[in-house]
């Protein structure tokens, strides 16, 4: 390798470099830090170091399990809250990331792209930016660059792929970091049972043989004394987080329903009732658990008709989903639902809420979720 090709990898490596220290240094809760604050920051910095315009960040994400705009930088984020959105859309995305490389859409190209990106789009040029390490694809970047640096270089071109790198990178950082949190949250979950076992139920073990035989009143007062020490070993280990709270999605309810509606419409999805303000906090936690229902409808039953009920009354938000296919669910996937359902409960719980789900008079099934909307962390 000679200097001058030294000099050039150097002048890519160095700036992604940077740009990852800075990103990874940055504190992750620093003025209420977001994933769309953090990819938008990002997209941000690619604009600035590459002398782009503007510019999309596409991946895939795991809590709404589909490809979402996870961060922006001189384009509105709100436009792409309600699309559907997959590779089909920008064919030339398939091939930045299959071919692993930088695709130039230059000004008067014939460029196929849906509608929804044409003011991206619009008459200029359009990079496409893999966001691909070893063999796998968390996203793509779609960037409008400045007039000056069309058609790309070389040294641009290798640049946008280091960054598209650098990108990839960061992603599999976050992601490892959330399962090491969750790998955590398994293991306070162990902690929670050890202790229930060692602390509560050997104790309450040791008065049940006490009351197999006679007592005089100092064996009784002793039954009731250690009967309140591990009620007070089990209220106090049950204040504990019992499970992961759930992700920020980055969109909203009734954006899902939407969403959800037009993307299976197999279902027959039946909003019956207006959507209410959904409280930030709770948001979430209600796309958890209707993604579940939803999933639980077409693993397990054969339903003609879907319905959905969103109500805030009493101080209480009900989210329920019901169906008709109860009674043909031994003809569908084998295996009983309520796995992800029984996780959502958990994470119910943290905020003094309960999801409810099983069969119902009629054939039907229904999921309940209820939580009061009166406590302050909700607000």
């Amino acid at each position: 390798m000679d200097a001058g090709t030294e000099r050039s990898h150097a002048h890519v490596a160095i700036p992604a470099l940077e740009l990852l220290v800075e990103v990874l240094a940055r504190p992750v809760d620093a003025e209420g830090d977001s994933e769309e604050r953090f990819y938008s920051h990002l997209a941000g910095a690619v604009c600035r170091m590459a002398s782009m315009r503007r510019a999309l960040i596409f991946r895939y994400d795991d809590a709404t399990r589909r490809v979402r705009v996870a961060g922006t930088h001189g384009v509105d984020p709100a436009a792409f809250k309600d699309v559907h959105i997959s590779v089909e859309l920008a064919p030339l995305a398939a091939t930045a990331l299959a071919e692993d490389r930088v695709v130039e859409a230059l000004a008067g190209d014939e460029h196929p792209i849906a509608p929804e990106f044409a003011e991206l789009a619009g008459p200029g040029p359009l990079i496409y930016v893999p966001i691909t390490a070893a063999s796998r694809w968390p996203g793509v970047m779609l960037l409008e660059p400045e007039p000056e640096v069309v058609p790309l270089n070389g040294a641009l071109r290798d640049f946008l792929w280091a960054l598209g790198k650098t990108l990839a990178l960061i992603s599999f950082a976050r992601i490892a970091t959330f399962h090491g949190e969750r790998a955590r949250q398994l293991e306070d979950r162990l902690d929670l049972a050890r202790d229930i076992h060692d602390r509560v139920i050997q104790r309450l073990f040791g008065v049940s043989l006490a009351l197999t035989r006679p007592l005089d009143d100092e064996a009784r007062r002793r039954c009731g004394e250690e009967i309140q020490i591990a009620l007070a070993d089990l209220r106090s280990a049950l204040q504990r987080p019992l499970g992961r709270p759930s992700r920020e999605t980055g969109t909203t309810l009734a954006a899902e329903l939407k969403r959800l509606s037009a993307r299976h419409p197999d279902l027959h999805l039946d909003v019956v009732t207006p959507v209410p303000d959904v409280p930030p906090a709770l948001e979430p936690l209600a796309q958890s658990v209707l993604a579940e229902a939803v999933r639980n409808v077409r693993k397990h039953a054969t339903a003609s008709e879907t319905t959905i009920r969103v109500k805030r009354e009493n101080g209480v938000f009900v989210l329920e989903v019901s169906n008709d296919g109860a009674r043909d669910a031994p003809q569908r996937a084998a295996g009983p639902p309520g796995m992800g359902l029984r996780l959502a409960a958990l994470e119910a719980i943290q905020v003094g809420g309960v999801v409810e789900f099983g069969a119902q008079p009629g054939g039907r099934w229904q999921v309940r979720l209820a939580v009061p909307t009166d406590m302050e962390d909700l607000t």
